[in-house]
């Protein structure tokens, strides 16, 4: 089974930027950001670092953290094209006693970007021991970490707009890709949100941008005011989910998380979302934008679905300009 991020963890992957990929003319600034998830995650739990560099990597991480973090961190040395691990690490299932990594095929999410190097990363860090379990060759399907959500029950949450977006599993229907996830996930049914796609996403719209599964069958999900161009497309999702039950027959806990003030780079709006948090054994990373008041407000409603655990934000206004945020840099590996 797939379980829910908020089951305990033995660790999270980052990918580290460095200057062959899209973060070179800002590379200074999101390093920092890295560091700073870096930070956090070692205060709570092991990080498990690619980079092609990690002699410099290392050097400059024993500048900024303390030994007892230093010593949380396992370094590999694999090369990439770019820094989103949701999408090209491991899904991991477990029975509870042993594990199984999945390593599915990523191709930049839908051939938009160079993807070979990050394609192979995960048959990289198995052939460097990283993984404690059985590793499975699934790269005859397309499919991202961030296009999937667990409950830890057998219910998968994804959207129609990502996994049925060109270039990924075509020819396959919708109902055989369905079949495909049911069987390798061993899932019990496949929920598929048809609404709440972000302008400047360019991944067709993963769920981890707009709907997020937390605790006690809680779901928290992005709405915009009527002023933004996204109010329509978001109405409709939050009708839906209004409309969804649990597999008990029960409704669904629903929590708003507001909407960024729009935020443009070179006349592009970048997909800010707060959805995009990471959820650690215990805290949760909150994306910020310096928008005190909106900022404050998804942290309020985050600490709401997660009361046991410390919400931290961290800037996420370099992530976006590659289109991405805090929640798609990482992938977390349950503790068995």
């Amino acid at each position: 089974m797939l379980l829910a991020e908020w089951a305990p963890q033995r660790g999270i992957q980052l990918t580290w930027p460095h200057a062959g990929t899209d973060w070179k003319p800002y590379l200074d600034e999101i390093t920092k950001t890295f560091v700073e998830m870096a930070r956090a995650i070692t205060c709570d739990e092991r990080l498990y670092l690619i980079s092609p560099e990690v002699p410099q990597t290392k050097t400059l991480l024993e500048k900024q953290l303390t030994d007892d973090q230093l010593a949380n961190i396992t370094f590999y040395q694999i090369d990439s094209n770019d820094t989103w691990a949701r999408d090209h690490g491991a899904i991991t299932l477990t029975n509870g006693t042993e594990a199984r990594y999945l390593d599915f095929k990523f191709n930049g999410w839908g051939e938009k970007f160079e993807w070979q190097k990050d394609n192979v990363i995960t048959a990289n860090m198995a052939g460097l021991g990283a993984f404690d379990g059985v590793v499975e060759d699934h790269t005859d399907f397309v499919l991202e970490g961030g296009s999937i959500e667990s409950d830890g029950k057998g219910t998968i949450f994804t959207t129609s707009s990502c996994l049925l977006a060109p270039h990924r599993n075509q020819p396959m229907t919708r109902a055989e890709i369905e079949e495909r996830l049911l069987k390798t996930l061993y899932a019990v049914r496949i929920v598929w949100i048809e609404h709440g796609k972000l302008e400047g996403d360019d991944t067709d719209g993963h769920i981890d941008t707009t709907v997020r599964l937390a605790p006690d069958d809680t779901l928290l999900y992005i709405y915009s005011d009527e002023n933004d161009e996204h109010f329509t497309d978001f109405q409709a999702m939050e009708n839906q989910l209004k409309a969804l039950r649990t597999l008990e027959d029960k409704p669904y806990r629903l929590l708003r998380l507001p909407f960024p003030e729009a935020i443009y780079d070179n006349g592009v709006r970048l997909p800010a979302t707060y959805a995009n948090f990471v959820i650690l054994n215990h805290s949760v990373l909150c994306p910020t934008y310096a928008q005190p008041y909106r900022d404050g407000r998804a942290m309020s409603q985050l600490q709401k679905a997660f009361p046991g655990r410390k919400i931290i934000g961290i800037d996420a206004r370099t992530v976006i300009r590659q289109h991405g945020s805090l929640h798609c840099l990482t992938m977390q590996f349950p503790k068995i």
